[in-house]
Formats: C-alpha cells, sequence, structure tokens
C-alpha cells in the first residue's frame, strides 16, 4: 500500500494543474466553455472521485482514525465533495420574469405553483440616489414573502433571488434555486470542518503540539540589532516657490466646510477638496497648498490657475503628438488647436492623452461649478422633504420651486465670489456660512450628522499612509538586511531598540485603528469593500500580529527579532499596495449585494490568511540567507502555517454560504473562488510534511513556502488584472 501517499498527492497535484487550466480556458473561451468541459466535464469529476478514494484510503492506512478530531477535519472535506456533487446532479437552477400586468413566464426551471408579483421598490440611503436595497413583494399559494439583496424567500424548498428589475419599476427577475439535499449536505460539511479546525488546537497529541512543545525548549537565539533611520519627506519645496493665488485659508476651510452631494452621498466639501487634489497632483496638497486652498484657487482665481504647468503628461511620445515641451502641461495649453490634438489623441486610443482628458474634465466641472451640487432642493417643494435632491447654482432648477429659495440658490454663491473679488475674505465667510445654514434647514432627513461630518473632516485631515508606508517599507527593508548580518555574526542588541520598535509598530497599530473606525463610521459599514479598504486592514492586521509575537519574543529574550523587519515590510508594502489600488481611495455607498455581515467575515478572515502566509514567506526568505536557523525558522513557518491555512478555509467556505445567499449558489467557479481554492490547495501540502519526505528539509521546505505565495499574489492581484470576474469590484 506505499504506491497511496505519491498516488494521493499526485491526484491533488493534477486537480491544482486543472484548475489552473479551467481559469485560463474560462478567460480565452468564456465560462460556458470552461464549466462544461474542465470544471463539470466527467473525467474531472472522476477525477476528483479518484483522490478521495485514494486519501481516504491512505487515512486508514496509516490509522488517523484514532486521532478522532484529525479524522473529522480530514471527512468533512468529503462530505462537502459529496454534497457538491449531489448538486451537481440534482440541483436545479433558473430564473423568472414577474410583472404586474402579465402572467410570469419561467427560464430554465418549472415551478409546480404559480407566483404573483405584488410588490417592488427600490430603498435608497437617505438623501442620495445611491440604492440600499431592491424588494420584491410575491404571492405563492397563500403564502406571502419578500425577496431582496442577501435575503432569500424559500417555499416547498425552492429558493427565490433578487436578480433585477424592469426599466419602468412594473417587473422584476428572480433567480430561483432547488437543491434540498445538496445544499443541506454540504452545509453539514461545512458545520464539521469549523468545528473539526476548533478542536484541533485542543488537542493534545498531535504534531502541532510538538511543534509548540520544540519551539519552547529551543535553545534560545541571540538577538538583532537594528538601526534606525531618519526620513524627510521627498519634495519639500523651498520657501521662496511661487505659488497661484487662492482664498485666504480660514475662508478656504469655511468653503470646504459646506456639505455637498457627491460620490451619490452628502459629504463635507474638504472631500471632494482632497479627492480633486488627489485626483490632479497625485497628493492631497500642491505646491504648499492644502486640498482646501486648491479647490478655491481653481475656483475663484481660475485665469491664474490655467497657467500653472500643473498636470503631468506621461510618455514622450504622447508629449511630442500634443507639442507639450516638458513633463508638465497647463489647462492654456488645450485652448483651440491643442484642445483638437488632444481630442485626437484621445480618439486614437493614446492611454496618457486619456488620462490627461480626464483631468482636464475634472477641472472643468469644477470651475464651472457644475460638479459643486451644494444647494438640496425637494422635490415638489415637500414641506417634510423626504424627497430632496442636489442642485449647483448654475444647474436649471426644478420650475415650482419657491420664490424666495430660487433667489437664495441664484444670489448667494454670486454674492461669495464678489465678496473674493474686493478681498472681502471675511464677509466672504459669513455668507459661506449663511449657506451652509441653509443646507441644515432645507435637506431634510437625508443629512449626515454633525458628529460624522466632523468625523470625516479629521479622517480627510488624519490620512497619512502615504508617507508612513514609504518609512515602515524602507525601514522594513533595511533592517531585514541588517537583521540577517548580524544574526549570523552573532551579535546582541540592546533591548531599548527592540522595545522602541515595537513601541512605533504599536502606535501604527493604534493610528490604523482610529483610521478603519472613522472610515467606518463615515460610511456606515465595515471597510472591507474595495482594495484600498482590504489592504489597509491588512495592514492593521499585519501590525497587530508584529506587537504580539515581538513582545512575546522580548519577554522570553529569544531570538524571533526577524519578525519586526518582517512586520515593517508587510505594513509598509500593504499601505503602499492600498494607495496604489485606488489612486483617489473615496468613501462610497455600499453596493447592496455587499450588505451582509458574512462578507464582512469572509473578507477579514482571509486578509488575516494572507497576513500569516506573508510571514511564513518572509521566514523562508530569512532562511535563505541564515542557514544556522533553517530549522527554527522552519518550525515557527510551521506553526502559523496551521491558523493561516484554517482561516484560509474558513474565509473561502463563509465566501460560499455568503455567494449562495446573494445568488442561489455557493459555488460559481468565479477566477477568484478557483484560485483561492488552488492557493488552499497548494499551502495544504505543507501541512502534511509528516507524508512528504523532501519537505521534511528544512531548505526544500523555506523555498516552497517562499513559490506558494506567488498564489496568494496572484489571487488577490492577478486574477484582477487578467481574469477578472464578480470579485473585481474588490480590486
Amino acid at each position: 500500500m506505499k504506491f497511496l501517499r505519491p498516488l494521493s498527492f499526485s491526484l491533488m497535484g493534477v486537480i491544482i494543474l486543472l484548475l489552473i487550466a479551467g481559469s485560463i480556458t474560462e478567460q480565452l473561451a468564456g465560462t460556458d466553455i470552461a464549466v462544461r468541459y474542465v470544471y463539470s466535464a466527467p473525467w474531472t469529476i472522476c477525477l476528483w472521485a479518484a483522490a478521495v478514494i485514494s486519501a481516504l484510503a491512505y487515512m486508514f492506512t496509516v490509522r488517523i482514525y484514532k486521532h478522532v478530531i484529525t479524522c473529522l477535519l480530514h471527512l468533512s472535506f468529503v462530505v462537502i465533495l459529496g454534497g457538491a456533487l449531489i448538486t451537481h446532479i440534482f440541483g436545479q437552477q433558473g430564473q423568472i420574469h414577474l410583472r404586474y400586468d402579465s402572467q410570469p413566464e419561467s427560464d430554465g426551471i418549472e415551478l409546480p405553483f404559480s407566483v404573483t408579483l405584488r410588490d417592488f421598490h427600490i430603498d435608497y440611503y437617505p438623501g442620495t440616489n445611491a440604492p440600499m436595497d431592491f424588494v420584491s413583494g410575491i404571492e405563492t399559494e397563500g403564502v406571502s414573502g419578500k425577496v431582496s439583496m442577501n435575503n432569500i424567500f424559500t417555499h416547498r424548498h425552492y429558493r427565490f433571488y433578487q436578480a433585477g428589475y424592469d426599466s419602468d419599476m412594473q417587473g422584476v427577475t428572480l433567480r430561483i434555486s432547488h437543491d434540498p439535499w445538496g445544499i443541506a449536505i454540504t452545509y453539514t460539511g461545512y458545520a464539521l470542518l469549523l468545528l473539526s479546525m476548533l478542536l484541533f488546537f485542543l488537542q493534545k497529541r498531535t504534531r502541532f503540539r510538538s511543534l509548540v512543545n520544540k519551539l519552547h525548549t529551543a535553545e534560545a537565539r541571540k538577538t538583532v540589532p537594528l538601526c534606525l533611520l531618519l526620513f524627510l519627506p521627498a519634495g519639500i519645496l523651498s520657501a521662496g516657490e511661487p505659488t497661484p493665488p487662492t482664498l485666504y485659508k480660514p475662508t478656504a476651510q469655511e468653503f470646504c466646510n459646506l456639505y455637498v452631494y457627491y460620490n451619490n452621498r452628502i459629504c463635507p466639501m474638504q472631500t471632494l477638496a482632497k479627492d480633486f487634489t488627489v485626483k490632479l497632483y497625485g497628493k492631497p496638497t500642491y505646491k504648499g497648498l492644502s486640498a482646501e486652498e486648491v479647490l478655491c484657487g481653481w475656483l475663484f482665481y481660475y485665469d491664474q490657475w490655467a497657467k500653472e504647468p500643473c498636470i503631468k503628461i506621461k510618455g514622450k511620445d504622447t508629449r511630442r503628438l500634443l507639442g507639450i515641451d516638458g513633463k508638465y502641461a497647463c489647462l492654456n495649453d488645450y485652448t483651440g488647436r491643442g484642445q483638437y490634438k488632444l481630442e485626437e489623441a484621445v480618439r486614437q486610443g493614446d492611454k496618457n492623452a486619456i488620462a490627461a482628458d480626464e483631468k482636464f474634465q475634472l477641472i472643468s466641472m469644477v470651475c464651472t461649478a457644475s460638479m459643486l451640487r451644494i444647494y438640496p432642493i425637494a422635490a415638489n417643494n415637500e414641506p417634510d422633504r423626504k424627497s430632496v435632491s442636489w442642485y449647483s447654482w448654475v444647474d436649471h432648477l426644478p420650475t415650482d420651486i419657491a420664490v424666495e429659495d430660487w433667489q437664495f440658490v441664484m444670489g448667494s454663491m454670486e454674492y461669495v465670489f464678489l465678496c473674493v473679488a474686493r478681498n472681502a475674505h471675511g464677509e466672504a465667510a459669513d455668507a459661506l456660512r449663511k449657506i451652509r445654514l441653509w443646507q441644515q434647514t432645507h435637506a431634510g432627513t437625508g443629512m449626515p450628522s454633525e458628529t460624522k461630518f466632523k468625523a470625516e473632516n479629521l479622517y480627510n485631515s488624519a490620512n497619512f499612509t502615504r508617507p508612513l508606508a514609504m518609512v515602515f517599507a524602507t525601514v522594513g527593508l533595511l533592517l531585514f538586511f541588517v537583521c540577517c548580518l548580524l544574526t549570523a555574526r552573532g551579535k546582541r542588541l540592546n533591548v531599548w531598540i527592540n522595545y522602541s520598535l515595537v513601541g512605533l509598530m504599536a502606535a501604527l497599530f493604534l493610528y490604523l485603528t482610529m483610521l478603519l473606525s472613522l472610515r467606518w463610521f463615515v460610511s456606515g459599514h465595515v471597510p472591507l469593500s474595495s482594495g484600498y479598504e482590504t489592504m489597509l486592514f491588512l495592514a492593521w492586521v499585519g501590525a497587530g500580529l508584529t506587537v504580539i509575537l515581538a513582545a512575546k519574543a522580548l519577554r522570553r529574550k529569544s531570538g524571533l527579532m526577524l519578525v519586526l523587519p518582517f512586520g515593517y515590510l508587510i505594513c509598509g508594502m500593504t499601505m503602499m499596495v492600498s494607495m496604489m489600488s485606488q489612486a483617489n481611495p473615496q468613501i462610497t455607498n455600499l453596493m447592496p449585494v455587499l450588505q451582509s455581515p458574512l462578507l464582512t467575515m469572509h473578507v477579514a478572515i482571509i486578509m488575516i490568511a494572507y497576513c500569516l502566509l506573508a510571514f511564513v514567506m518572509l521566514n523562508g526568505i530569512a532562511a535563505l540567507f541564515l542557514p544556522d536557523n533553517r530549522e527554527q525558522l522552519q518550525t515557527v513557518s510551521q506553526l502559523l502555517l496551521y491558523p493561516a491555512v484554517f482561516c484560509l478555509t474558513t474565509g473561502i467556505f463563509l465566501g460560499a454560504v455568503w455567494a449562495n445567499i446573494s445568488w442561489g449558489r455557493y459555488w460559481g467557479w468565479d477566477p477568484k473562488e478557483v484560485w483561492a481554492l488552488i492557493t488552499m490547495l497548494v499551502y495544504s501540502v505543507l501541512l502534511h510534511t509528516g507524508s512528504i519526505r523532501f519537505l521534511q528539509k528544512p531548505l526544500a521546505f523555506h523555498i516552497y513556502s517562499i513559490l506558494a505565495f506567488l498564489f496568494v499574489l496572484f489571487t488577490y492581484f492577478g486574477v484582477n488584472l487578467l481574469l477578472g470576474g464578480m470579485h473585481s469590484y474588490a480590486a
């Protein structure tokens, strides 16, 4: 029976290659082809079955049944795959289109009962036009039910999901799923898996416990030093550099203290100012001017700012095409002939020209005030102001607006411009305060509270993740090489320097806690709905783990201080990626389908797994430079792998439950799902080093852990960039 071990792992390797091939096939030929000929093909099902049978046989030969919890953990995967097979064979899926004025028609599924649409409406975020939920009221066999996003109506084991609605709001499309046995068995497998993973850490005679004991009894390693570096912000301007004119700073702050309808929500004008400045210049300041001053400069001193060479044009060919001598262009370069050249370059698909045109269009919307929707006006002049729309003073106002309101909208900002022209900044500030008071009395119930308004201003002012990212990444990189060099020489660092480093990381943890809490409070949802937010959360997790692990190592006076450079690198790189993933990380209302606590837990647990796997990868890199420490580093990595793989597995199946609640299927072979499964399988190999002899060697183990992290990187970044899919919203 010796052939069972290599057979089991060989079949697992073939499955991994098959999944990779399926994702490539989906990209080249489409989802239907990939599902039909790869994912759900008969020979694929046979391959999965062979892998399960060989694994069960091998488990029996090694008597894994003597370890009840470990056996239950492995058997839970068999139950999950069994449920998936039953769903594949017997499950039914389709959709039905319902209207008030006609009989339903169904596609792909036959219902044994009739369904009638009784009501459909859209719930909006207060004071905005952003959808918060889509709600359908239906009736079948005398039973009434409600179907909305993340809310399923079930009748006789038929599950109804909200899928779409007609443009005239008189009809809806519902997705239907009928799979009573497959879902029940699969969910039973999920429950067994979660239970067994929790109980696993409580067992006494396991490999995990032996690793913990080995680490406790290992000879203490020598600690390593750190050379602290002082950094000066790059790009500091000389005091004498001329700046274009703008409003007196307190007056600019009063202007940006107004409410504005922006990005489908009501927020401080300061938020728009910061987004505007970051979009144009890549940072929230320009020549020492704050974002508020930049916005007011463009609005109130357009002629002078239009002469500023402030828009960077990338690419020599693009600059030559547009007739630009230097790297920067001003707005005046694009009048007349210059505008024609830019439009021609955009039509030719020049990416750099398209980026420049986007910035100039943004400037145009701000300078013409079409983007500055600061006046709330109730529909039909409603006294209760339940339905309010926001307008700029240059918009066409509703015909039924009250005369006094029309006069205020048309005249208040004109008066501010007049005061600015006369340098009467005090009068301008008074007028802006009156506009804000008018906003508060006319916006109705949709206006955010004053506390939330101030919290958003604080968030805008306190967000310094960009410079912190550069500092922590640089310190981490230099610290890593210094640590490796001095560890090899057997030198020891003064303990207070280590404590100082841990203290600095703790300060970063508290700062990120404050930043994420403010973003959570302002947005109204857990900040895990975008690439920017998830990477910032990952930095927060990394900072917390670094403080815990490093403090524990210091108390034991052990040689685990490599956790510090690892922590600094992870925090710095993830914060840098968070800024790169979205050059302008805006706060937005959450999409209806994303309003689920399951999604929050799914993303958070997977981010924790990724952070732990990053530590394992960095441990592997350190082992290449420190041959004498490879065995101890392997022990640390193996200890981290158990919670990392368990968290990754839990996150994947929580995502499956969320998908089942949202779309009616717990697995849809989306590229992100496929690659998350691939990553889980790749790392599960490292948990079976007792059965794979070549991975028992420390060097082989560390090399594998480094290469395995490439799958994590591709799952998070590569899928979004190359394969797309439903999960691209998190890019």
